[in-house]
């Protein structure tokens, strides 16, 4: 069930709150021993929650937005976090902490003390991450909803990869403890409802405006040629032409030519770095918002592979950069989403992203709901 399914029925009295955690619960006892999405499972801190929310219900207290939805928690983010307490005051139950990279150095796989968390479509590929268990544990169905953070697109990337969706908002819309400013709290979720969900949850509901004419394209942002795979490409473009068709928007290639933002994210993220190349680092940021902004005159959104390749094994990525289509937007603060495009003929997921204005949020999650490939639930 989806979360805001498994929170109508808790609200309406025709499933419990502890019915629908153990079933999560049940399901990461079956499934997990070879995803290994779960860092750490939290089985009675989850059903003395789910016990104490059904009390309440029954005592004919208000269902909360979320009530009863089991949600996995990213283990660097916590649940004390500002993220995940905004869920569990709306009535989501915690069952565990999610994978993340063991580093050292910039990884984009889970690790876990059984071993790496395996891609659920293929367990010899890496889910993506940062939010390596988070994507995996939505993915297979242990849980709806997910909470993840994405500095570089460790939201966007293993949402991709995993065949689900990942939404970073606009950046400065929550807080977050990243000092370099480019990192911000996000979602993953198996329906685009639950991030709609998540948004009037989390956000008091997405900024900006529901609906748009145009959509943009770009397979390389004018910089990521090298990394392209033919066959990532074409499906990501595929399902961008079919979500503008279905969506009614104006479709159109666009001269989009950003600078490589590698040199400034990397600078940004380094407490070191010193003066001259802080201020090197910021005019590359400054160019690439200039030629945001000439995009953004020409359309009201912008769609590319999420990842310019398919998913990595788990010795890693080679020379590709799996970020090379996703960080300029954590430079930029744009808001960005990921949407499952497809399948590769060797069984991989691909995403696609579409990039809003700054703070017009509400139409990615709407556009979200055009785009999925199968009925929600």
């Amino acid at each position: 069930m989806s979360a805001t399914n498994i929170a109508r029925a808790v609200g309406a009295g025709e499933l419990t709150a502890v019915a629908a955690v153990e079933a999560a619960l049940d399901r990461a006892a079956r499934l997990d021993g070879a995803v290994r999405a779960f860092r750490e499972l939290w089985p009675d801190v989850a059903l003395a929650a789910a016990t104490a929310l059904d009390r309440r219900l029954s005592a004919g207290l208000p269902a909360p937005r979320l009530a009863g939805v089991p949600i996995g928690v990213k283990a660097t983010e916590g649940v004390a976090g500002p993220h995940a307490s905004a869920l569990v005051a709306a009535g989501a139950v915690p069952i565990g902490a999610t994978s993340t990279p063991r580093g050292p150095g910039p990884q984009t796989w889970g690790h876990t003390d059984r071993g790496p968390t395996c891609n659920p479509w293929r367990a010899d590929l890496s889910p993506g991450g940062s939010s390596a268990g988070s994507a995996a544990a939505v993915a297979t169905g242990i849980v709806p909803l997910a909470t993840g953070s994405d500095g570089a697109g460790s939201v966007r990337i293993p949402a991709a990869w995993c065949g689900i969706l990942g939404y970073k908002p606009t950046t400065g819309l929550l807080p977050t403890r990243d000092q370099g400013g480019l990192a911000t709290p996000g979602p993953l979720a198996s329906r685009a409802a639950d991030l709609q969900l998540w948004a009037e949850v989390v956000l008091g509901g997405a900024p900006g405006p529901a609906a748009v004419s145009t959509l943009g394209w770009s397979a390389d942002l004018g910089f990521a040629g090298p990394e392209r795979d033919p066959e990532v490409v074409a499906i990501a473009e595929r399902a961008a032409r079919g979500l503008a068709a279905r969506a009614g928007l104006w479709f159109a290639e666009l001269p989009v030519a950003l600078h490589d933002p590698a040199p400034a994210w990397t600078t940004l993220r380094d407490r070191a770095a010193e003066a001259p190349a802080r201020a090197a680092a910021e005019a590359l940021r400054q160019a690439n918002d200039r030629a945001l902004a000439v995009v953004f005159a020409a359309t009201d959104l912008l769609a590319t592979p999420t990842t310019p390749g398919p998913a990595h094994g788990h010795d890693g990525p080679g020379t590709s950069m799996s970020v090379a289509l996703t960080w300029a937007f954590n430079l930029s603060g744009h808001p960005a989403i990921s949407v499952p495009a497809g399948l590769t003929t060797g069984g991989c997921p691909v995403g696609l992203q579409i990039v809003a204005r700054h703070r017009q949020d509400r139409v990615l999650l709407a556009l979200a709901r055009r785009a999925e490939l199968r009925d929600p639930g």
